[in-house]
């Protein structure tokens, strides 16, 4: 069972009343538990009082645990900065795809923002909650003018997609933008999938090495942001630059020989804070296309900085363009390339990509 709880921010706790769970009226997700719970009000009068739902979604074993000892810290500071006008909801995550679960519960009861606390990995699922079924999901009064935003409170080991924003991992500078409210509207990225599912990412979307890195990285957090490294040291091994062609803005195919790593950018970094998508902007109704092509494990190792600080396209072998939808395939069909969108494993190409503009409204 999840603990997940709401306060009524003027009260002493222990004023508050006993919390009851609210749950969807239809299934949110087919391949999650039915029974788990989403998140608490602590009174039914909060919504008569005209105060507003803000639905914090916290993974309690991000960060290996640093992420919930944050998170409670920060609670008090919230009380004082939020509680005159704000219903703090929070809901801690149980599993895989849960907070997808939680965002869409929040979304249909009319929640004014979810705001994931952690890391991209919880930011990612929180994205997807915006949709279901290729559509964005809508409050169960069907008032799509009264949209729910998206917020962010960056506490994981890597916290690439803000800092597109130039935000670090200070919770309470976080806090203060929310309490100021500016919010602005943000692109998003579509992947289609084999079975004709939709998958959203807000940051990168990446093929072949960068995503067999990815993959890796996932086994080495423990080691911070040194794990993306590690990652693309093992991914060489055994690594073959493939032929792939590609289709952009439904033209002709083009033929790409010996790509090492094709990347997809809303935003500019990816594997903790390589500025991998310099030119990519959340807000311009593009994707940005990054593709290095023939590098060796020491040509990666020699232009690491580069890619760090973003100069790495004045490299040989190195091209970018701009964007709207663009499909990829493998020319030999090994079925083998991998493909991850912020980080997760999405199996392997033919893939199709594009563009929502101005997709989700996002506390900035």
């Amino acid at each position: 069972m999840v603990e997940c709880f709401c306060y009524h921010l003027a009260f002493r706790p222990s004023m508050a009343t006993k919390p009851f769970v609210t749950r969807a009226e239809q299934p949110i997700a087919p391949d999650l538990n039915a029974d788990r719970s989403i998140f608490h009000r602590g009174s039914s009068s909060f919504s008569s009082s005209g105060r507003r739902d803000l639905v914090f979604v916290v993974n309690p074993r991000g960060a290996n645990g640093k992420t919930v000892k944050e998170w409670k810290k920060l609670v008090p500071y919230l009380r004082t900065r939020l509680g005159e006008h704000y219903n703090i909801c929070e809901s801690l995550t149980s599993g895989p795809c849960h907070a997808i679960d939680i965002t869409r519960e929040a979304i249909r009861e009319g929640a004014d923002a979810v705001i994931p606390v952690g890391g991209d990995g919880t930011f990612h699922e929180v994205v997807n909650g915006f949709f279901w079924d290729g559509k964005p999901v809508v409050n169960n009064d069907g008032e799509v003018h009264k949209s729910t935003a998206l917020g962010l409170i960056p506490l994981g080991t890597g916290s690439d997609f803000a800092r597109t924003f130039g935000w670090n991992n200070n919770p309470i500078e976080a806090v203060d933008r929310i309490a100021k409210g500016l919010r602005s509207r943000i692109d998003i990225g579509v992947v289609n999938k084999e079975n004709g599912e939709y998958h959203y990412f807000a940051n990168v979307a990446d093929i072949h090495l960068s995503a067999k890195a990815g993959f890796y990285a996932a086994r080495y957090k423990r080691f911070g942001n040194l794990c993306y490294v590690i990652g693309a040291l093992q991914g060489f091994i055994g690594h073959k630059n493939k032929d792939l062609k590609i289709k952009v803005d439904n033209g002709e195919w083009e033929l790409y020989p010996q790509v090492t790593s094709l990347c997809i950018g809303n935003a500019k970094y990816f594997g903790g804070g390589m500025k991998i998508v310099p030119n990519a902007d959340p807000s311009n109704g593009n994707l940005e296309l990054v593709i290095l092509q023939d590098f060796k494990w020491y040509d990666f190792i020699l232009n690491l900085h580069k890619i760090y600080n973003g100069t790495h396209l004045t490299v040989k072998n190195v091209s970018s363009r701009s964007v709207r939808s663009i499909e990829v395939e493998e020319v030999s069909s090994s079925g083998s390339i991998y493909v991850q969108a912020d980080g997760e494993h999405l199996g392997f190409l033919p893939r199709k990509f594009h563009i929502l503009p101005a997709a989700i409204e996002m506390i900035c």
